[in-house]
């Protein structure tokens, strides 16, 4: 199963989020409608990048680089 770490822009407060999933488009749905607790209160975003890992462990990790 692949896993996808994204990295969101927050217009609103000019911030980024940076997350990990193994469903992109049901996971960028949960934001847009505000279902994330962390980003309810910051829409709109934009989508600026993706990856995808072959496994949960190096999403996770990927999701720390600076």
């Amino acid at each position: 199963m692949f896993y996808f770490v994204y990295v969101l822009y927050f217009s609103k407060d000019r911030q980024f989020y940076t997350g990990y999933t193994n469903n992109l488009t049901l996971r960028l749905e949960q934001h847009q409608k505000g279902k994330v607790h962390s980003t309810k209160n910051r829409n709109p975003f934009e989508l600026i990048y993706f990856e995808g890992c072959l496994n949960q462990q190096d999403a996770h990790t990927q999701r720390k680089v600076p």
